[in-house]
């Protein structure tokens, strides 16, 4: 049996640790979003219970059925690759966006959030490793889409979002890490409200934290292994 609320606080020491390595200051925060793909709504509701106040969804249908009785008030974030299709659904559900990766996915987003009047919250997703199997922008590529998304006003450029490769040695994620932060940091330094770095997963997180991560999405380590029956 899973204590999704002994789980937590193990986690939570653990950030707190990581960021004590990192010295940040009382008013650095690190986010934790905690996913809840493949998990129950009761898991949810416990996480939410025992103080969390983020929760992360990779899909769609799954994430609307379960915020149909999740009867909690909570931040949700959508962390996993959004198609066109599903953007309207997407900005009714979502008060962040994580993985926005093209120039027409930001538009298709853009225009589903002017439909219902809402300025919606973004990221857009980095694949620094240029590895194939996962969506993100090039960093070679990243300006001009930063650029487009700029001229759009019902979406909101907040951060960016990494996913490192799952390296057998987690200390390979470092330096993927480290860049990311320095793209962060010279992009915050000309932008207003630029305020999430979403980088780290159950596997890396305390290194993500320690080069410069402010934002965590953590599932196994909270919910245990995903049931995919």
């Amino acid at each position: 049996m899973v204590s999704v609320v002994k789980n937590l606080q193990f986690v939570l020491n653990e950030i707190e640790l990581a960021r004590k390595s990192r010295q940040l200051a009382k008013d650095e925060p690190v986010t934790l979003v905690a996913v809840t793909k493949n998990h129950g709504v009761e898991m949810m509701q416990q996480a939410i219970d025992a103080g969390v106040l983020h929760i992360g969804e990779n899909r769609i249908q799954e994430a609307a059925e379960k915020f149909k009785s999740l009867n909690r008030e909570v931040t949700r974030h959508l962390i996993g690759h959004l198609q066109t299709n599903k953007a309207k659904q997407a900005v009714r559900l979502f008060d962040l966006i994580h993985s926005v990766d093209s120039e027409n996915l930001a538009s298709t987003i853009d225009k589903a959030a002017y439909s219902i009047g809402k300025i919606q919250d973004i990221l857009i997703q980095v694949n620094l490793a240029k590895e194939d199997s996962k969506s993100g922008v090039y960093e070679e590529n990243l300006q001009s889409l930063i650029e487009t998304v700029d001229t759009l006003k019902n979406i909101r450029l907040r951060g960016f979002m990494l996913i490192a490769p799952n390296y057998s040695d987690v200390e390979n994620c470092r330096p993927l890490f480290r860049r990311m932060y320095e793209i962060f940091c010279a992009v915050k330094k000309t932008r207003q409200n630029f305020d999430f770095l979403s980088m780290g997963m159950t596997h890396d997180y305390k290194i993500a934290i320690e080069e410069g991560a402010n934002v965590v999405r953590i599932g196994t380590a909270i919910f245990g292994e995903r049931n995919y029956g």
